[in-house]
């Protein structure tokens, strides 16, 4: 699955905060963040129906035999395809990537958290697994780590069953419904092999100002089409949170509250207007000089803006090919703009 990342899934957005590797200032990239409701670590029975457009009680529909391609976004298809022609990445990935640098990762993000299981934090446990079965994939370790900043990452070494690392101040904020679409969301970047590049990104952030002459002018030029690569797979993964979540007003909450939410405001937060604000952005991002402040306004980030992320998985769970996916159309209804060979799933 490829090497250690910090950049993993998630639904961190917003270029303040810190990763594991280092401190961020604004317009920079880091970790992703991700928050679930206080009662999924307590004693409370967990209720995946309260708040936030969570699953009714019929069984969620299983995807047997997904494959990425065919929730993928092209934006990230088309930017992968840019990254594994740039020049000199190879050599400049030999540069960065060590044994000993793998194993600090690895320490760095689990010698102080709790690791979920069958027998510890039992209902979170379920979610994720749950989650892992409607993705067809396998479950990777889940660990709960104490952090007053809300965030969530997925980190794979090389030869070690890749995880997901939550911040306790993460799970406070959202409900739990909304933490399985986070870690739905964590997990498609594993379903879409995203580790080798986000290893890449996180490696490079520590280690590009100590490369030398060559080595500085090669990630100098690759840091953008990383950027532009990191928030294309957002995009994917915020599709597989829905194919999870399967309810769009659950990811968009998720966002909403990532973008300006806390647990006292969570009960009067509004989703259909946080839609409504995504469209007031394109209207005054519509001009060419509001194209121009909008493209530097996102550049350096990691993550698209919340607003956009909200208006794109709106749209996607009206098309053809998500409709397809959850059986609601017929194959050949949805063979325009849909995944070709994507047969009806199996509900379980």
């Amino acid at each position: 699955m490829g090497r250690g990342c910090f950049y993993g899934s998630g639904f961190d957005f917003d270029p303040r905060g810190s990763s594991p590797a280092r401190t961020l200032q604004p317009t920079q990239r880091q970790a992703r963040r991700i928050t679930a409701s206080a009662s999924v670590l307590d004693e409370a029975p967990l209720n995946l129906n309260q708040s936030s457009g969570a699953r009714t009680e019929q069984q969620p529909r299983i995807f047997k035999g997904l494959k990425a391609a065919e929730f993928q976004h092209p934006l990230d298809r088309q930017n992968t395809a840019i990254l594994r022609a740039f020049p000199g990445i190879q050599e400049i990935a030999k540069m960065l990537f060590s044994p000993v640098a793998e194993q600090v990762l690895l320490l760095e993000n689990i010698a102080t958290s709790v690791r979920v299981g069958e027998h510890q934090l039992t209902r979170v446990y379920k979610l994720l697994t749950e989650a892992a079965d409607i993705l067809d994939m396998d479950a990777p370790d889940l660990y709960i780590r104490q952090n007053p900043t809300p965030n969530a990452y997925t980190l794979a070494i090389a030869g070690r069953k890749p995880f997901i690392v939550v911040h306790t101040s993460l799970v406070e904020l959202l409900t739990p419904a909304e933490l399985q679409a986070v870690l739905a969301h964590e997990m498609g970047h594993l379903k879409c092999d995203h580790g080798v590049w986000l290893t890449f990104a996180n490696v490079l952030a520590m280690s590009a100002g100590s490369l030398p002459g060559l080595g500085r002018f090669i990630a100098a030029n690759l840091e953008d089409k990383l950027m532009r690569w990191l928030r294309a797979a957002e995009l994917t993964c915020d599709r597989a949170a829905l194919l999870v979540a399967q309810d769009p007003k659950v990811v968009v909450s998720v966002l909403m509250k990532l973008a300006g939410g806390c647990p006292s405001l969570a009960d009067d937060l509004n989703v259909d207007s946080f839609l409504n604000q995504a469209r007031s952005y394109d209207e005054a991002s519509n001009s060419p000089f509001g194209w121009y402040l909008r493209n530097a306004q996102t550049r350096q980030l990691s993550h698209p803006l919340p607003v956009l992320r909200a208006r794109e998985i709106d749209e996607w769970s009206r098309g053809k090919q998500y409709q397809l996916l959850m059986g609601a159309v017929s194959t050949a209804a949805a063979s325009v703009g849909g995944s070709p060979g994507r047969t009806t799933p199996v509900l379980r």
